[in-house]
C-alpha cells in the first residue's frame, strides 16, 4: 500500500497522536502519545489508517529514546564489515518462536546480532537485488520492517 505522507500524518492525528510528522516519505512517522504499551499504540495507529486511508500498514512502534540508545550502542562495532556493506536494522513486531544461531549468511547478506525485537544485519549489494530481505523474511516472517542504519539516524534527528 502506498500512502501520501500528508494523509498518513492526518490519520495519526485523527488517532489522537500529537506532534505528528512524517519522515523521508517512506512511512516513518514520529509522534507524541500518552504512555501506553507499544502494542496498544500500534493497534490505535492501524485502526486510524484503516478508517482514514481505507487500509493500514503494519505498524511497529519504537520510542525515540530507545532508537537513540540503539544508535549510541553501535552493535556493528563488534563485526568486521566490508567497507561497501550496508547496515540495516529490522524491527520485529513479535519475538521469534525459536532461538537462532547467529550469524546467518546468504549471498552477501548476514544477520549478525539480535537485541530484543531489533535485528542487526549487513549486506553487500548483489546483482540479484535485495537478497537480504529474502533472508530476513525467511528467518523472521513478514511482521517486520527494515530500515538502513542511516535512516534510523535521520528519524532520531528529525
Amino acid at each position: 500500500m502506498n500512502a501520501k505522507m500528508p494523509e498518513l500524518r492526518k490519520a495519526f492525528e485523527s488517532a489522537g497522536f500529537s506532534d505528528v510528522k512524517t519522515i523521508l516519505g517512506s512511512g516513518n512517522v514520529a509522534f507524541s502519545a500518552r504512555s501506553a504499551p507499544a502494542t496498544a499504540l500500534q493497534q490505535l495507529a492501524e485502526a486510524a489508517m484503516k478508517r482514514r486511508l481505507g487500509d493500514a500498514f503494519l505498524t511497529i512502534v519504537r520510542s525515540m529514546d530507545g532508537l537513540g540508545a540503539m544508535l549510541a550502542s553501535d552493535p556493528y562495532r563488534a563485526f568486521r564489515l566490508s567497507p561497501v556493506a550496508k547496515r540495516i536494522v529490522t524491527f520485529l513486531r513479535d519475538r521469534p518462536r525459536s532461538k537462532l544461531a547467529l550469524p546467518i549468511e546468504s549471498e552477501g547478506a548476514r544477520i549478525l546480532h539480535m537485541n530484543g525485537l531489533e535485528v542487526f544485519s549487513a549486506y553487500v549489494p548483489h546483482p540479484k537485488g535485495p537478497v537480504f530481505m529474502g533472508l530476513i523474511e525467511k528467518t523472521f516472517g513478514k511482521a517486520l520492517t527494515t530500515r538502513t542504519w542511516d535512516t534510523v539516524a535521520k528519524v532520531v534527528r528529525a
